[in-house]
């Protein structure tokens, strides 16, 4: 029984390893209390461990969550933003992340790419990690771990980054996810490079989630990407075959005429299709990114520091987001929406609740 709970219980073991013989010993292991709250788990078939551990989850229950499943270089936990305490900590719920690969062609002006890729040679110019690696440790992750869940492929990389060559998602990993019924891809993208998912006819495992913006925003900030009109009508596509559809709007900005020009855009996306989701964020920014950025115009819209980088004040965002919100209740009675890193002050300001948030990233 667990009771004076840190944000994250790591206990050394004296046997760190432990030998079981099939996935479900895993979570019948953790759940009798008689091992330490992290535990690497090795099977018999298998070189490559899975690691597990015990944390505190947004609506306070402590639950045993996968962690890293061998370096962690391709499947790891997303847990970087801690538990939410004070007012201004942000809340994120932790998410499974695919690393498969690195890197985007779009180059959007804050790109956070831009400071987390700054000391590689080529910079944020895409690459697929070894293909072979890849593959064992997808294959391992699906067979081992019981907990159904959602993997973003599109953390570090545009997903569809590579459609059209023998690295592509759609090729690659897709069929991965096909030969089981567990788990579900995540693909993030706003490329409308599609082809390849329709052709996979992968409907029950993958999510396709598209960021769109405001058309002036985009126009202006994300000159290499497929236009917000563009995007959506490949989301259409998808949604017609019958895949879910997720959506980002985000990063929002207070151009002018702001209120106008992100109604325009939801406007347009209700016009062709109903996403499952709707995910809002504002425009943020940490100082690596700023540094590396080429273009920083963006950059005089951040006028509040945070625990997650520069942000927009305060009264600005929440502004924002009360009149996107409440523009997608009235005009189109839609409700399932999330917010991304922001504060335990804004989500209670606009009368949300973030123990149970669904947003984005998880199943």
């Amino acid at each position: 029984m667990l009771t004076q709970i840190k944000l994250e219980i790591y206990n050394e073991l004296e046997d760190p390893m432990k030998i079981v013989q099939n996935p479900t010993d895993v979570i019948s292991l953790l759940s009798t209390g008689d091992i330490n709250d992290r535990t690497r788990f090795r099977f018999p078939s298998s070189t490559l461990s899975i690691e597990f551990k015990n944390m505190l989850g947004l609506n306070g229950e402590v639950k045993t969550v996968f962690s890293n499943l061998s370096d962690g270089s391709i499947v790891t936990l997303f847990d970087k933003t801690p538990f939410p305490e004070k007012k201004e900590d942000v809340v994120c719920p932790h998410f499974v992340e695919l690393k498969w690969a690195n890197g985007c062609n779009f180059d959007c002006a804050w790109c956070y790419l831009n400071g987390t890729m700054r000391f590689r040679p080529h910079g944020k110019e895409p690459y697929c990690k070894e293909k072979n690696k890849i593959l064992d440790h997808i294959n391992k992750y699906l067979q081992q771990n019981t907990v159904p869940s959602l993997l973003n492929s599109g953390e570090l990389s545009d997903s569809l980054v590579f459609e059209g060559n023998d690295s592509a998602l759609s090729k690659l990993i897709i069929p991965l996810f096909k030969q089981q019924n567990k788990h579900k891809l995540l693909i993030l993208t706003k490329s409308t490079n599609i082809q390849g998912i329709l052709s996979s006819n992968s409907q029950d495992c993958t999510i396709v989630s598209f960021s769109i913006n405001s058309f002036d925003v985009a126009k202006r900030w994300e000159k290499k990407a497929p236009s917000p009109k563009q995007r959506i009508q490949a989301a259409k596509k998808l949604y017609d075959a019958g895949y879910t559809i997720r959506m980002r709007l985000d990063p929002i900005i207070p151009v002018e005429n702001w209120i106008s020009g992100y109604k325009e855009v939801i406007d347009y996306l209700f016009e062709y299709l109903i996403p499952e989701r709707i995910t809002l964020g504002s425009l943020r920014g940490l100082q690596s990114t700023i540094n590396f950025s080429k273009d920083r115009s963006w950059v005089n819209y951040l006028n509040e520091s945070s625990n997650w980088g520069k942000k927009i004040n305060f009264e600005t965002r929440y502004k924002m987001y009360k009149t996107m919100i409440s523009y997608l209740k009235r005009r189109y009675k839609f409700v399932d929406i999330g917010l991304c890193k922001e504060t335990m002050a804004m989500w209670e300001k606009l009368g949300m609740t973030y123990q149970d948030i669904k947003c984005n990233c998880i199943l």
